[in-house]
């Protein structure tokens, strides 16, 4: 009986110890609110913050963090979250901080040399931030940065922003036009549908088409790869393309950059159905690079007056000649719209479905021990992970 009760203190000793190793292991994870004029997305919802207290964590999230994506403070205390006064505060406890987009630098400033932060980083284009984050000693993964492979589509970032940002444009060309959308069966006559008409046919581009097609409009659809027509056609929608135009698809399935003399015959032949159009919607961009320029002034001169143009590659120079990012410019009498940050004027399901996204790299990067396990060896940590150890990894700026 005495050898059988050592044997149990020994063992209630060795759970004790391993329960607390396994509380020393546990992660700080912040959640700030974003910093970034009119984003009002949160990176963690609720939803991701209460799975992440069940696991063993602690999660530390700045007051009004939610608010504007429609997640008060409540909503996270309830699933055992704390609520801290400021991201300065959050910066300096966290372990690993959660952005929609890039730490401030005040956040910068407070964070431990090793801090781990997750964001949408626009790692191609800003080399401030990125050499900002390697000086801080910060280990930083850019969300913009995944692999287009099967294993990291859940944690797609560009993906599911672009959905909400094509779906929202319809919407806005429907709201701003000042015709009907639908075909519509009046007293006064029948009212034809309206020509919508999107260039380029990636997630923002089909989400676009989607949501044409479901408000009633005629609805036709150009990009440079061959292999988006059949997609374009399952919608719906009509597709679009220059005879003998080469194929313009490259790795990992976004379009390549095209030569001048590609886009001058791109546009010459777009400039017809342009005209035609009563809307226009514009969503093509390479990751990284300047958006492609398909529409002229003059072609936008040539449209009927009241027609609507909106470019949702505004922010990276834009698809259309007139376009200013954030405003809108009147055209001899067709507007063209630059909106900004579209997936932000939906911030609950945008939070939402980043917050799934960053889920799926937690699954990747947090051990078992809930600690941060970074294997290099693994094509999704390698080309997601941009600073480790105060250095920039790789060829991170301009890949």
């Amino acid at each position: 009986m005495v050898r059988e009760k050592r044997w149990l203190g020994i063992a209630g000793t060795i759970i004790f110890g391993i329960r607390r190793l396994t509380r020393l292991t546990q992660l700080k994870i912040g959640i700030n609110r974003e910093n970034a004029p009119g984003e009002n997305r949160v990176a963690a919802t609720p939803d991701l913050a209460s799975k992440l207290v069940s696991a063993g964590h602690e999660v530390l999230v700045e007051g009004g963090a939610g608010v504007k994506a429609g997640f008060p403070d409540d909503t996270y205390t309830d699933v055992g979250a704390s609520i801290v006064g400021s991201a300065k505060e959050v910066a300096t406890s966290s372990d690993l901080l959660l952005h929609v987009g890039k730490p401030s630098v005040e956040e910068l400033g407070a964070m431990r040399v090793g801090t781990t932060v997750a964001g949408t980083l626009d790692a191609r284009r800003d080399i401030e931030v990125i050499e900002a984050l390697a000086k801080a000693g910060v280990t930083a993964f850019a969300m913009d940065l995944v692999p287009r492979i099967a294993r990291a589509q859940s944690m797609d970032v560009l993906s599911s922003q672009a959905s909400i940002a094509g779906y929202k444009c319809a919407l806005m060309a429907a709201d701003s036009l000042s015709r009907f959308f639908p075909m519509m069966m009046t007293a006064a006559g029948t009212i034809p549908p309206a020509r919508v008409l999107v260039l380029g046919a990636g997630v923002a581009g089909l989400q676009a088409i989607a949501t044409a097609k479901r408000l009633g409009a005629d609805v036709y659809a150009f990009d440079v790869r061959a292999a988006a027509g059949e997609q374009v056609e399952s919608l719906g929608a009509r597709f679009i393309a220059p005879r003998d135009a080469d194929d313009a698809e490259a790795t990992g399935g976004y379009a390549r950059a095209q030569t001048e003399d590609e886009n001058e015959r791109q546009r010459e032949f777009l400039a017809e159905h342009i005209v035609r159009a009563d809307a226009v919607i514009t969503t093509a961009a390479i990751p990284g690079r300047q958006a492609p320029l398909l529409i002229n002034t003059e072609t936008v001169g040539r449209m009927r007056s009241g027609s609507i143009v909106i470019d949702l590659a505004a922010e990276t120079g834009g698809n259309v000649e007139a376009t200013v990012a954030g405003e809108d410019v009147v055209v001899n009498g067709v507007t063209v719209k630059g909106p900004v940050n579209v997936p932000s004027s939906m911030p609950y399901h945008a939070s939402v479905t980043y917050a799934r996204n960053l889920e799926s790299l937690l699954d990747l990067i947090i051990g078992d021990d809930l600690g941060l396990v970074l294997d290099f060896e693994d094509e999704v940590v390698d080309a997601m992970c941009v600073t480790y150890n105060g250095e920039i990894r790789g060829n991170t700026i301009g890949r």
